[in-house]
Formats: structure tokens, C-alpha cells, sequence
């Protein structure tokens, strides 16, 4: 159907308090004409912060949104000004709870109401989603627009991976574990079959994806088999500002005796934990790295922090039964090669070696010719990944460089 030659479309990656976006030309291949983020929506002081990719020149620009439905409203009048605006055919946008939903859809009137329906499943992404949903279909209805839910990489888990052990009447209610961060999973995997070889993605594979949410993978045959989030975005790998797994004896503690009322404890454990809860300085990593021989508290975080990945990686090496290669992504995973090499160096009973000078270049592989485990660092790509899935949805046929 690739008669749209250089149509474009655009994508969407909304989260609790920013916008992702890109807009890309479909050619034989998806070629990226500019990207941006907007960042601190709802504080008061919400910023844009903009590229063209053929100036490679960034752009910043205070914005005055108050919510998601402002946010999107802005957008789609900044976007309207763009010259390559006018050719857009499709637009993609990344859904973080699809439960049971396992390939993108395209967004009808009644999938728009089903995403109303599971809201609870996912307080802190789906609202701000749907609303952007319906500020883009109000402005744009002929525009055909696509799901794309980052629950759908972990259907494939074995049910025992799955399982929440609470009584079945809840568990009927749809109290399970999903997995997210799937888009940038799907991405990942793609890439690691292009450059190694579809032999090696076949493998027994660990992907760590590290930033400001954190998340790790275990993947055998390309298909994830467990993954440390769970039932929402906020379980698993202690991250910036979430907790991570918790004792539900705390909440019970938290609720009954510092009378936190239920949304009290959902911001606390999303926003005020993990990272930012043991330092009281700083959710940066970067930052938490620079003060950590002066503060001792970051110097925690730190350690916490890279415990629990050695912890996870260790347990999923059990699940896989080996491990072949270890792949690093995101913020932390890409640019922070302490932190690398701390976890690896907890790990190197697996045979693992770093080399550490492409350590510290933040080069693509990581790993000595003697290491009996694969490393290596892959930049994921979310917004290609929707961009990729709405071709494929709307069978746009399209090359992967």
C-alpha cells in the first residue's frame, strides 16, 4: 500500500507529566524530520524543547499548560506550523496499560471507551493518554490513529510469570502481572537481530532498561519470559522516583497509623521514592554520582540502586538457566558507565569482563573477547518503535535501516 511515497506521521508518547513527540517521513524507510518533548506539564512551568534534524539546532520554549488536554491542545497548534505537518497521514500514540490487548489497534470510538474502562489499572499514564487521544482525533478526524501499548511485548510470558497470588476473585478482575516498557523492549530486540544475527537473538537475554523508570527483561527467543515491573509502572527495580517492589505491610502501616490516604500513598510511592526517597536531594543519577563522596545518602541511593539491578539480573539468569548477553538502555543504561560496571562487577561469578576502556567510551559493546557473556549498549528508540508499529497496522510496507 506504500503509494503514500513521502507522506508522514506523527507520534505521540505521552507520560504523567510530558510529551514525547517525532514526526517522520515514510519513504522506503521511516526518516525522521524533527522530534521534542515537552516536560513539566501541570507544575506551572512546563517547557518544550525542540529539534530539526537536518539543523540539529535545540530549541527551548516556555509553554502556559496546565493539564494534558491544554498540553495537547498547544501541540497540535505548534505542530500545524510546521511545513511537513500539512502531509500527515497517521498518527501513533503509545498507550502504557493495554492489558489484554497484544498488537496495536487502530483508535476507534469503542477502543477509546475500553481505555476509559481500565483507567484505574493505570491512574498515573492512561488519563493524560486518552486525553491526548481525544484532543488529536477532535482536531484531526480523518487522520487514522493507532494504539500502540507497551503491555503487548510481555503477553508471551508463561502464566506463572503472570501470577498475582491473591484470591481468584480479584485475580477475575484482571489483577495481574503485565510488564511495561515493551515498546522500548520490541525496539531493542529488533535492533540487537540486526546487528548480531537472528542466532543470537534467540539467545538467552537480559535487557536492563535504565532511567528515570527503570525496568529489566528476560527474553528467550525473542519473546519476554518475566519482567521486574508488574501490575503497574510503579513495582519492580526500585527507580528514580518510585519504590519499586514494597512490602503491602507498609501501605497497611502507611494508611493506619500516618493516616496516608490512598492517593496520598499512590504519590508517594511514584513520586516521592525510590531515588529521590533514600538521598533528599536528587532523582538524577548523573547528580547522584557527582555528590556521592560528599553525601552520604547518594552514596546509598547508589548502592541501593545498583544492588537491586545485580539482584534482578541474577534472578532472571535463573529463570533463562544461563545467559548469553547482557543489553544496557536508557538514560542511566546508556550514558552511566559506573553504574555499568558496578553491576557487572556483582555479576562476574557469570564469566562476565568488562573492557574497560569501551566502558567508559560508552561504546556499542562492552564485553572483553574473553567474557563468556555478551555486553552491550543499545540507544533505544520508542518513537520509532510506535512509528514501525503504525506501519505495520496501516500496512504501509517500510525498510528498517
Amino acid at each position: 500500500m506504500n503509494k503514500l511515497t513521502k507522506d508522514c506521521l506523527l507520534t505521540i508518547n505521552g507520560g504523567s507529566s510530558s510529551i514525547k513527540y517525532a514526526l517522520y517521513e515514510i519513504k522506503d524507510t521511516l526518516d525522521q524530520l524533527l522530534s521534542g518533548e515537552m516536560e513539566g506539564i501541570g507544575s506551572g512551568k512546563a517547557k518544550l524543547s525542540f529539534i530539526h534534524l537536518k539543523s540539529r539546532i535545540k530549541h527551548h520554549v516556555d509553554i502556559p499548560v496546565a493539564d494534558h488536554t491544554a498540553a495537547g491542545r498547544w501541540l497540535s497548534n505548534w505542530l500545524e506550523k510546521e511545513t511537513e505537518f500539512i502531509r500527515v497521514k497517521a498518527i501513533g500514540h503509545r498507550i502504557v496499560q493495554g492489558m489484554e490487548h497484544t498488537a496495536p489497534e487502530k483508535i476507534t470510538d469503542r477502543l477509546l471507551k475500553e481505555l476509559k474502562a481500565i483507567s484505574p489499572y493505570d491512574p498515573e499514564h492512561l488519563p493524560a493518554e486518552i486525553k491526548l487521544i481525544e484532543v488529536f482525533r477532535k482536531h484531526y478526524p480523518d487522520i487514522h490513529q493507532v494504539a500502540c501499548f507497551d503491555t503487548s511485548f510481555h503477553a508471551s510470558m508463561p502464566d506463572i510469570a503472570k501470577l498475582i497470588p491473591i484470591p481468584i476473585k480479584y485475580r477475575d478482575k484482571g489483577i495481574k502481572r503485565y510488564g511495561f516498557h515493551g515498546l522500548s523492549y520490541s525496539y531493542l530486540i529488533e535492533e540487537f537481530k540486526r546487528t548480531e544475527g537472528a542466532e543470537k537473538a534467540k539467545g538467552k537475554i537480559i535487557i536492563a532498561h535504565l532511567g528515570s523508570g527503570a525496568s529489566l527483561v528476560a527474553v528467550k527467543n525473542g519473546k519476554s519470559v518475566d519482567t521486574s515491573m508488574g501490575f503497574t509502572p510503579a513495582s519492580g527495580l526500585t527507580m528514580s522516583t518510585r519504590t519499586g517492589d514494597l512490602d503491602p505491610g507498609v501501605a497497611w502501616y502507611l494508611q493506619k497509623f500516618e493516616k496516608l490516604t490512598p492517593g496520598q500513598f499512590n504519590h508517594l510511592v511514584n513520586h516521592e521514592s525510590g531515588l529521590i526517597g533514600i538521598s533528599e536531594t536528587t532523582a538524577n543519577m548523573q547528580r547522584l554520582l557527582q555528590i556521592q563522596h560528599q553525601d552520604k545518602r547518594a552514596a546509598k541511593a547508589i548502592d541501593f540502586f545498583c544492588y537491586q539491578c545485580i539482584k534482578w539480573i541474577g534472578a532472571f539468569t535463573a529463570v533463562l538457566g544461563g545467559l548469553d548477553t547482557l543489553i544496557f538502555s536508557g538514560g542511566i543504561g546508556e550514558h552511566a558507565p559506573e553504574i555499568r560496571e558496578r553491576i557487572c562487577r556483582g555479576l562476574q561469578f557469570f564469566g562476565i569482563e568488562l573492557d574497560e576502556k569501551k566502558n567508559t567510551n560508552n561504546d556499542k559493546v562492552l564485553s572483553t573477547d574473553a567474557s563468556k557473556v555478551l555486553v552491550k549498549v543499545i540507544k533505544t528508540n520508542e518513537e520509532l518503535m510506535i512509528a514501525r508499529s503504525v506501519c505495520t497496522t496501516l500496512n504501509y510496507n517500510i525498510k528498517h535501516k
